[in-house]
């Protein structure tokens, strides 16, 4: 008997209930040692195998560690094997090896008629990833990070309340910085995962971009979560509010005059509706223009903002900083000339005869 078969068969003695070393050494005719080893084979397989000290001691099963099979209708199979497959869609998934050997023991305990249907996953289910977001352009990191390296060395640390040390690049910034953190939570947002701790050196919440991870470990030290602490509050996009107020502060901002359709336009975006907008009123409080309102936003790139700027159209007006508002009248002009030259002013009427 070779050693699987034999971890196999004291995996099947337990069920009966509690056996000590020595009688399972005299059933297979092993020393006590190599009972270890197999009893070590079978923890790390995932099974729950605990030994009890003592003269009656001996080695047993965990408490409902044998549960009665699970009794799935189709439409319920049918459920999870979409579940799997929305999550195994996502450009990286969490602890995506325990995932595997979660499904595969899932699968063990289900009727042939549920295994049959998830052998048919790939055939009838099938996930789409999120298209490139050209409008909102992104600066490149300096280096490829890991994202499931990243995230599932977070979780690992989440589940057991310890530290991670990681290296975060800002490509704003053009900066690496190192982080201590204490993991709380994950966030999914537009084909992304998003890191949300507690840095300790600086006592306050982080949100960083786990595929900007360029390394990350799990430390020793462990943590006592802080109540309230939940990768809720981050819903909603909140933390590129916050992030907008901040970068408004930190760098150069663009502001645009729009009607009140075309902020309503923008209130529909995801990142522009999170952008600063008031009024538009002269010094005596009122609006030159109704409806009229202000939008600034923290960047003053013209790959950025002037795009921005022809696509609202007519009604839009870019009115600082002054160097990026001559710069969109010139391009207009020039678009103005390419269009009315040789006579030709987009019109697509023929002539009359």
């Amino acid at each position: 008997m070779n050693p699987i078969e034999r971890a196999l068969a004291i995996l099947l003695l337990l069920t009966g209930g509690q056996r000590s070393a020595s009688e399972l050494a005299g059933r297979f005719g092993v020393s006590v040692r190599t009972v270890y080893r197999d009893v070590e084979r079978l923890n790390a397989l995932g099974i729950p195998v605990e030994a009890e000290r003592g003269a009656d001691g001996g080695y047993r099963l965990a408490r409902d560690f044998l549960q009665p099979p699970v009794a799935l209708t189709r439409r319920e199979t049918a459920s999870l094997l979409v579940a799997l497959a929305l999550v195994r869609g996502l450009k990286a998934t969490p602890l995506l090896e325990d995932l595997d050997s979660a499904q595969a023991k899932l699968l063990a305990s289900l009727p042939a008629m549920a295994r049959e249907l998830f052998a048919q996953g790939e055939r009838i289910v099938a996930i789409e990833r999120p298209p490139a977001d050209i409008f909102h352009l992104e600066p490149e990191t300096t280096g490829p990070g890991d994202m499931q390296a990243a995230v599932d060395a977070f979780m690992t640390g989440l589940l057991a309340s310890r530290r991670v040390r990681l290296s975060h690049e800002n490509p704003y910034r053009g900066r690496i910085v190192d982080y201590d953190l204490e993991p709380y939570g994950i966030l999914f947002d537009r084909d992304r995962w998003y890191l949300f701790g507690f840095e300790v050196d600086l006592a306050a919440p982080r949100f960083l971009r786990a595929d900007r991870v360029h390394a990350i470990e799990v430390s020793g030290l462990q943590f006592r979560p802080r109540p309230g602490m939940s990768v809720q509050s981050q819903i909603g996009r909140q933390w590129l509010s916050r992030a907008m107020r901040r970068w408004e502060g930190e760098g150069a901002v663009s502001e645009i005059r729009v009607t009140g359709a075309q902020a309503a336009l923008l209130a529909r975006d995801w990142y522009y509706r999170h952008a600063a907008v008031t009024m538009d009123t002269d010094e005596t409080g009122r609006c030159p223009v109704p409806g009229a309102a202000i939008v600034r936003v923290p960047n003053t790139d013209p790959t950025v903002i002037l795009p921005l700027v022809r696509w609202l159209g007519p009604g839009a007006d870019l009115l600082a900083p002054p160097a990026l508002r001559d710069r969109h009248r010139r391009e207009i002009a020039e678009m103005a000339r390419h269009l009315t030259r040789d006579g030709n002013d987009g019109s697509t009427d023929q002539p009359t005869k």
